[in-house]
């Protein structure tokens, strides 16, 4: 399967198929895990129009397609200087989301989309990626270890009025073999 990677504007076309990848992984990976009121009102606010394309319009927060052909099969977001949420360290550089539908699981996607995020980073000069990661979310969590992260604290997501606690994991870019 050949992947490419495009760049979220806020075109309208751009923004149809960012919302519908953003409303699709997050169903399929949080919504039977969650209190179904709580997770209601975070995917209106979270996933709405009116929030993305706020996003997509910040130029420290970048979104990226990844396509099979003409099929978006995952996407992922990466955040900047004063737009990362714990660590504001213009060193680094957040990756705030990365999903990939279900159905493509398990086929290196998310890997690819790993060295897609590396490179861009590394291209950004950026000394190392750190994310939050649900502490209940053990494949995801085994993902990161795979990749070379390490946990390095905890911080508060909520989703809706449920607090939950987030792993904090970052992956050194210095020293990388390219």
């Amino acid at each position: 399967m050949k992947l490419h990677l495009s760049k979220c504007t806020t075109s309208d076309l751009d923004l149809d198929k960012l919302i519908a990848i953003s409303r699709k992984t997050f169903i399929e990976a949080f919504k039977t895990k969650n209190n179904p009121d709580d997770f209601n009102a975070y995917m209106k606010k979270a996933f709405s129009e009116e929030q993305l394309l706020m996003e997509l319009a910040d130029p420290l927060m970048s979104f990226y397609l990844v396509f099979s052909e003409n099929e978006v099969l995952g996407y992922f977001k990466l955040n900047e200087d004063e737009a990362q949420r714990d660590i504001k360290d213009k060193n680094a550089i957040e990756l705030e989301r990365i999903y990939v539908k279900s159905t493509f699981q398990g086929n290196k996607i998310g890997y690819w989309m790993l060295n897609q995020i590396k490179y861009i980073a590394a291209n950004k000069k950026k000394s190392y990626l750190w994310l939050g990661v649900w502490e209940k979310n053990t494949n995801a969590i085994r993902f990161y270890e795979k990749n070379g992260f390490i946990k390095f604290g905890r911080h508060p997501y909520y989703i809706g009025s449920d607090k939950q606690m987030d792993w904090l994991m970052k992956l050194n870019l210095v020293n990388l073999e390219k």
